[in-house]
């Protein structure tokens, strides 16, 4: 491998990078774009689309206790009464007095202080903001108070006096909580068991920021795990898991202090059992697991607790999977213990029972969400972007070292320069590849600039086909990590790509 230059990328350098290659646009960028909404381009949703093809197949399709629904956005507008959004669901804001623009005063704090502002009630804030004597990052103006300021994006549904307000979703959850029934009746479903769903949900965002991090239209991943209340600490799979070790920052270790620096430590997931319970470390385990498997290095990861002003009004624990981005440690993925809450609420409103028969103790109970992996698709690209970006000093270019299986082009095939032969034999390969997997086709430019332009986008890897080609039936297939090529014969040459994909062989 050639040298390379560890990358400390900005998130600015990122989101030109992701426009220039097709990755990510800003949404109507002809006009100047609109705060918290982008696009995804020809790369981006290929990307997109391999993150929750595997996320869906490792972490449902493969697991017998695992199912799956896809509801709507727009729903009852009792559902967001009842889960409590309508009247918990905010942020604070604070307004300068002079220019009149607006800020989320808890990222406010910790850009201009850099300490954690995560649980502060907004008299804290406004103590910190006056004490620091922070002002308006844009006009040096005054501040006014911390206000709370609602995240829900409410529509009309139907016309006329007999239509009604609702909301767009601001998550994927209650849509699992209002259909257990008829997921429960349908399935035939005995506890312990999970309902998964991916979908759009809509955040108005009081100042959305850092690219794709913090969006006002996102797509989550969200999974809702049953239990019964007697058992939640019966998780068969946490002796398996117990001795796996983990970057862990405690609540106690978290500071607002400016002074003092947070001090996470490597610990057994059996170390942190006592803050918790064994099904939302195990779905901790799955998603810490998935993106290592998925390239994302195991050092660039953590678990924070969350302190106990900042947890949700319904949850009983929370904890975050942190990647270290340029811009700090920030969530890529919560998991809260979200009890009976949801299922009391929703049934309490709506006049049904949720309750489930349990055969063993004969005895009708509501279950209890025990764990709840909360997944950003969005968050995951930029986590897995900012990770793979590299800069080879030695090929003087971008190097994107995706997982194989998320890269958006799996192969590039090209011949060797412009041969009719050549091309013939190269369009027979390419169709044979295509009909699987995402294939790129090139003839443009020399074969180290073909190379180059692979290399940029993550293509792990690509095949040439040259005049010796012709005469043993063999192609050279080229490493985009490690630059290596070897020939290999066109007579399983399918075989051969899928076993270079799944990593059974390695280019030597």
């Amino acid at each position: 491998m050639g040298e390379f230059e560890m990358s400390n990328i900005s998130i600015n350098d990122i989101a030109s990078f992701c426009k220039k290659k097709g990755f990510v646009f800003p949404t109507a960028d002809i006009y100047g774009g609109l705060g918290g909404f982008f696009d995804l381009g020809p790369l981006g949703v290929e990307l997109k689309n391999n993150i929750k093809h595997y996320y869906w197949n490792d972490l449902v399709r493969r697991k017998e206790f695992m199912t799956g629904i896809d509801g709507s956005i727009i729903t009852h507008p009792k559902v967001w009464k009842a889960s409590g959004h309508v009247d918990n669901f905010f942020d604070y804001q604070v307004s300068c007095d002079k220019c009149k623009n607006s800020f989320r005063a808890d990222n406010l704090i910790e850009e201009v202080l850099g300490i954690d502002a995560d649980g502060l009630n907004p008299s804290e804030m406004d103590e910190i903001i006056k004490k620091d004597k922070i002002v308006c990052p844009k006009c040096k103006g005054s501040l006014g108070k911390a206000v709370a300021y609602s995240l829900m994006f409410s529509t009309n549904v139907g016309a006329g006096q007999s239509g009604v307000i609702s909301y767009l979703r601001p998550e994927t959850a209650q849509s699992i909580f209002i259909n257990f029934k008829n997921v429960l009746d349908s399935q035939r479903l005995k506890l312990p068991f999970g309902i998964a769903q991916i979908g759009k949900a809509f955040r108005n965002e009081i100042s959305p920021r850092n690219f794709l991090f913090r969006l006002r239209e996102l797509e989550q991943i969200e999974i809702e795990f049953f239990v019964h209340p007697k058992k939640i600490d019966n998780c068969p799979f946490f002796d398996r898991i117990k001795d796996f070790e983990v970057l862990f920052l405690s609540r106690e270790a978290q500071t607002h202090d400016k002074n003092k620096s947070t001090k996470e430590k490597n610990v057994k997931l059996k170390e942190i059992l006592n803050r918790s319970n064994p099904w939302q470390l195990y779905w901790l385990y799955e998603v810490y697991l998935w993106y290592i498997r998925y390239g994302i290095k195991k050092e660039n990861l953590r678990i924070r607790e969350h302190l106990k002003e900042e947890l949700a009004h319904y949850a009983k624990s929370c904890f975050d999977i942190d990647y270290r981005f340029s811009f700090g440690w920030k969530e890529i993925c919560g998991n809260a213990d979200r009890g009976s809450f949801d299922l009391e609420q929703q049934s309490r409103l709506s006049n049904s029972k949720f309750e489930i028969f349990d055969e063993e103790t004969k005895e009708k109970v509501i279950p209890l969400v025990a764990s709840e992996p909360s997944f950003g698709v969005e968050r995951a690209i930029l986590t897995i972007l900012s990770e793979a970006y590299e800069y080879d000093l030695e090929r003087d270019n971008v190097v994107l070292h995706l997982s194989s299986k998320l890269a958006p082009i799996k192969f590039g095939v090209f011949p060797l320069i412009k041969d009719e032969k050549l091309i013939k034999l190269s369009r027979e390969i390419y169709d044979t590849l295509n009909a699987k997997h995402n294939v790129f086709y090139d003839e443009a430019g020399s074969i180290g600039k073909r190379y180059a332009r692979q290399d940029e986008i993550g293509t792990p890897f690509c095949l040439t086909v040259d005049f010796q080609t012709l005469e043993d039936g063999c192609i050279t297939i080229r490493d985009r990590d490690s630059k290596l090529q070897q020939r290999f014969s066109l007579k399983n040459i399918k075989g051969i790509c899928e076993a270079l994909l799944d990593n059974e062989i390695k280019v030597k």
